[in-house]
């Protein structure tokens, strides 16, 4: 049986519910950030941290312990190649899965050295975005050409994309709130027929209209890409349209739709 943390030898002593004294301990910041913004970078580093059976440092399955996974689940973790990063995984769709948790479980187990290794880059966290991009996955195409057009050019802009930037795992209307209100300056919402049938990015489409009354001009950007058998959504109407179904226009789409972006 694995030794209690404050049994440990080589370990710092615990305070109630925290780390030891001289342990980093968890930003503010990243506290109450969900796991699922930890960004895979740090997933990386930490896997090749505790990935490692070692009899002197807690690995992967001491995190697990305290992470509250059964002996079975920890067995079948143990199958993959990757068993700290399909860890992580798992556990970020429990409700007191944060980065600050994390952080606190890693100081418990006196894995210092993670922390110490790791702190510059969560500190960086969370990662911020120029726009969320809207959309349903049959305009995945357009999301692309959208992605060439203004990350692979001189724009430079960062873009959202829920199928990329988004793991697996995560609760999609949780995730979606923290990024549009707290993670991206703007909205973009590619507008489709497929787009009307989505409750998702309704969802998405309402709850960024909530967050700044009187300002949905400036925060949100419709896009109209190909021809529309439907009527335009009522509620995004009042709001200037980025058309790229217009000839007389779409030769500065791309640079108009980039400087609207780019406004502070």
């Amino acid at each position: 049986k694995r030794p209690d943390s404050a049994e440990a030898p080589g370990r710092p002593a615990m305070a109630a519910g925290g780390p030891g004294v001289g342990s980093p301990t968890p930003a503010s910041s990243t506290a109450y950030l969900p796991l699922a913004a930890l960004n895979m970078r740090v997933r990386r580093r930490l896997s090749l941290f505790l990935n490692v059976r070692t009899p002197v440092a807690a690995d992967w399955t001491a995190l697990a312990e305290e992470m509250g996974f059964e002996y079975l689940e920890i067995r079948q973790l143990e199958t993959f190649a990757d068993p700290t990063g399909r860890l992580l995984e798992a556990w970020q769709g429990r409700p007191d899965a944060s980065v600050g948790r994390l952080l606190e479980l890693l100081a418990k187990l006196g894995r210092d050295d993670v922390l110490v290794e790791l702190s510059p880059s969560i500190g960086q966290m969370p990662e911020r975005f120029d726009a969320f991009i809207c959309y349903c996955p049959n305009d995945i195409q357009f999301v692309q050409e959208m992605i060439r057009q203004l990350e692979q050019t001189n724009y430079r802009l960062k873009l959202c994309v829920s199928d990329r930037d988004v793991l697996p795992g995560t609760c999609v209307w949780s995730i979606a709130s923290e990024l549009i209100e707290k993670r991206c300056r703007r909205m973009v919402v590619v507008v489709s027929d497929d787009y009307l049938q989505s409750k998702e990015c309704d969802f998405q489409t309402k709850f960024a209209l909530s967050l700044s009354p009187g300002a949905h001009q400036k925060r949100l950007i419709p896009i109209k890409y190909k021809a529309m058998k439907k009527e335009f959504p009522s509620i995004l109407r009042f709001i200037t349209v980025c058309d790229y179904t217009n000839p007389c226009t779409k030769s500065w789409f791309w640079t108009r739709l980039a400087k609207a972006l780019s406004l502070p």
